[in-house]
């Protein structure tokens, strides 16, 4: 397979709340397009399907990929998945959490481990990563020497867990074996805040 065109990583910011076991936050989330001028695939429907529809600007949409479900990851999927006519890909492992955010509609598809997608000539291998959520799920493009994470690494260490759904134990472990094993100049994308690499972020996950 070859890429077509100049393939490239865009982020769109959106803002909104996320909320889970009673508490609400204040959030800003990162979805990142990742294509060419003809086709993309979206990693996280935020908060605002319209705003994110703008930045695809009538491009093909191919799937649109929920690293996990927490709400402010999944609130505007379906709108989006309306807007674009592209699947909702999710693992199974959050069906549950899914299903508190969009209780009348399912996922379309579903994320495994290992699973290649392709958006534009290039791939993107699923690595389930759980630990933040169960069906947490981080997405390797080694094209792009770049991983997309969600919410299971950020700049400065591993994601939050202690809520329902979560286990630190189980995000460090996916961490040491799944994610942090890639080339160490690979780019991290995570789902809030800014860009880290796989070589910084192995300095701020314990050893076994």
């Amino acid at each position: 397979m070859t890429a077509r065109g100049t393939v490239r990583v865009e982020r769109v910011v959106t803002s909104g709340t996320f909320s889970l076991d009673g508490d609400t936050f204040d959030v800003d989330n990162n979805v990142w397009l990742i294509g060419d001028d003809e086709e993309v695939l979206i990693v996280d429907a935020a908060h605002d399907a319209r705003t994110i529809h703008e930045a695809v600007a009538g491009r093909h949409v191919t799937a649109i990929v929920c690293t996990h479900a927490h709400d402010d990851h999944i609130d505007a999927a379906a709108e989006l998945s309306v807007l674009t006519g592209a699947p909702v890909l999710l693992h199974p492992g959050d069906n549950e959490l899914w299903s508190l955010t969009h209780p009348g509609r399912k996922p379309d598809g579903e994320l495994s481990d290992g699973r290649v997608l392709t958006v534009a000539g290039i791939e993107l291998q699923v690595i389930h990563s759980p630990g933040h959520t169960w069906g947490s799920c981080s997405l390797h493009a080694p094209f792009l020497n770049a991983v997309f994470t969600g919410d299971t690494l950020f700049h400065g260490g591993p994601g939050a867990t202690g809520r329902s759904y979560s286990d630190r134990p189980t995000i460090e472990a996916s961490l040491r074996n799944r994610i942090l094993t890639l080339p160490g100049g690979t780019v991290v994308h995570t789902g809030h805040g800014e860009d880290t690499t796989i070589a910084a972020e192995r300095l701020n996950v314990p050893a076994v």
